[in-house]
């Protein structure tokens, strides 16, 4: 019998950190671009609006960076219903980002308007 996804998918998250140990290049994506976590800001009031659409650091399977991935994860589990700053709804850069996080398992209720 084969776990729910739900199930599967911190087990997945889990060896996407153990292998970013053992690999080049991973690490925080924001000093190059694409996903912005709001590094500067652990548990942010408001949602910035996505620029830049995700990116193979994101989609690239086996050889997306597991940390990009892993920060993208965190940030919508933590702050994915929060509303956007500016009060406006959600971009179709924004879009892909929240149907990027749950085609990777991610919870639907964790990112607004999905749940």
């Amino acid at each position: 019998m084969t776990a729910p996804r739900r199930h599967r998918a911190p087990a997945v998250l889990a060896l996407a950190v153990a292998l970013c140990s053992f690999a080049a290049g991973c690490g925080d994506s924001s000093s190059r671009g694409g996903f912005d976590a709001q590094p500067a800001t652990p548990s942010p009031s408001c949602l910035p609006h996505q620029q830049q659409a995700p990116d193979t650091r994101y989609t690239g399977g086996t050889k997306s960076d597991p940390m990009s991935v892993l920060t993208m994860m965190r940030f919508y589990t933590a702050n994915g219903t929060k509303a956007y700053c500016d009060g406006r709804p959600a971009t179709a850069t924004d879009r892909a980002w929240t149907e990027l996080y749950r085609a990777l398992g991610g919870d639907p209720s964790h990112v607004a308007g999905t749940g």
